[in-house]
């Protein structure tokens, strides 16, 4: 729609009315008369000043708003983000994987955060079977209206069904739930397998060697049920011990635990160093850590400089150090303000990245004890 031109045409007494003025002949209620224009021309001033200055913030906010269309991440063309950030990341398919997603995990008002996070511009919807929702998420997409190509969706396949014979069934599960005929990414979701239909016994076999299990996933692959397949939660042992084996389709992504307080520096760089892209599950801290991490005195320094909030600052420091972010919520005002990221000034992002990796890491999601494992997931040597 093409801009509104505000015109403006000062008052001024014409031609004859200069020449024929009078000055004795003036009476107050000419002078009246006079008076009442004079009002007139201020308030018109004002109100062009003041519309000038509303219309312009309007365009500065439409500019500033993320190059997250629905229509146009397919491209082959490499977009950026209003501020500068990449709106994707390219896979070793060729496939374009949206830089920031929506995280779905838990239940109840998931449908609802789907359903905002379309209509502000996401692209990108992060679930899993273990999260139980995937028929929300499914319906929500669905009555969107949007194509299905032009939405990413990714599940996961859940520990009890990594014996090659149960994972077909488990992907045609999350398929049916989300109302797809296939997924953008399916992904390990930890590296442990446990023998179907017991309390999370430990299948050793496929747990120290997660081959079979992968390549039923290329098969899947092969037969058009999923684009891309990846792992979650593997350390850099893990990848090793399943990339020595002969791979038809290399692990497209990683999705680990990234933030303020577990940044993994050397898993980052090592991701790197091997075509490995990360994804950040849990950006702004766990639950208990949010409040903590937005807090930060040079998180709280840089959304001043930058005049965005401190959320925006460090899923923008996700994407620059050159990872997939999914931050979650289920609150329309967060969902939308999570997609408006904008690139950091060099100097700045090198402060956090500093200030993030000064301290210990604290990892929050460890489950290897509430699974009764007598190791820890996250050790690079295992008692197997």
């Amino acid at each position: 729609m093409a801009p509104i031109q505000w015109q403006y045409k000062p008052f001024a007494p014409s031609e004859d009315d200069e020449e024929n003025i009078d000055i004795g002949s003036y009476t107050p209620k000419s002078r009246t008369t006079r008076f009442k224009k004079l009002v007139f021309v201020f308030i018109a001033v004002c109100t062009t000043l003041y519309l000038s200055v509303r219309g312009t913030q309007a365009l500065v906010r439409f500019l500033s708003k993320p190059c997250h269309s629905t229509h146009h991440w397919h491209s082959k063309v490499n977009h950026t983000l209003g501020g500068g950030l990449p709106t994707h990341f390219t896979l070793p398919s060729g496939d374009k994987i949206p830089s920031v997603a929506l995280g779905t995990a838990g239940r109840g008002e998931v449908g609802l955060a789907v359903k905002t996070a379309l209509e502000v511009g996401y692209t990108h919807v992060d679930g899993a079977w273990a999260y139980r929702n995937e028929d929300e998420v499914g319906k929500a997409w669905k009555a969107s209206g949007i194509p299905r190509d032009q939405i990413w969706l990714t599940s996961k396949l859940w520990n009890f069904f990594h014996a090659p014979e149960d994972v077909e069934a488990a992907l045609d599960e999350s398929l049916s739930n989300l109302g797809t005929e296939y997924l953008d990414l399916y992904l390990i979701h930890w590296p442990i397998a446990f023998k179907k239909g017991t309390d999370n016994v430990v299948d050793l076999e496929l747990t120290a060697n997660p081959y079979p299990t992968w390549k039923k996933l290329e098969e899947m692959v092969d037969k058009g049920k999923v684009r891309n397949i990846g792992i979650s939660n593997f350390n850099i042992a893990r990848v090793k011990n399943l990339t020595a084996n002969p791979l038809k389709y290399k692990p497209a992504v990683n999705q680990v635990e990234l933030n303020f307080f577990n940044p993994q520096p050397e898993l980052l760089n090592w991701a790197k160093e091997n075509d490995l892209l990360l994804e950040a599950y849990s950006p702004l801290g766990s639950t208990r850590q949010v409040q903590e991490s937005l807090n930060q005195p040079i998180v709280q320094e840089i959304a001043k400089t930058l005049a965005i909030t401190p959320a925006q600052v460090i899923i923008s420091w996700h994407v620059q150090r050159g990872t997939v972010v999914l931050p979650k919520s289920v609150t329309p005002s967060r969902v939308e303000e999570n997609l408006q990221v904008t690139a950091l000034p060099q100097d700045l992002f090198e402060k956090l990245e500093a200030a993030a990796v000064s301290h210990p890491p604290a990892r929050v999601v460890n489950p290897s004890k509430g699974w009764g494992l007598d190791f820890d997931i996250f050790d690079d040597e295992w008692p197997l």
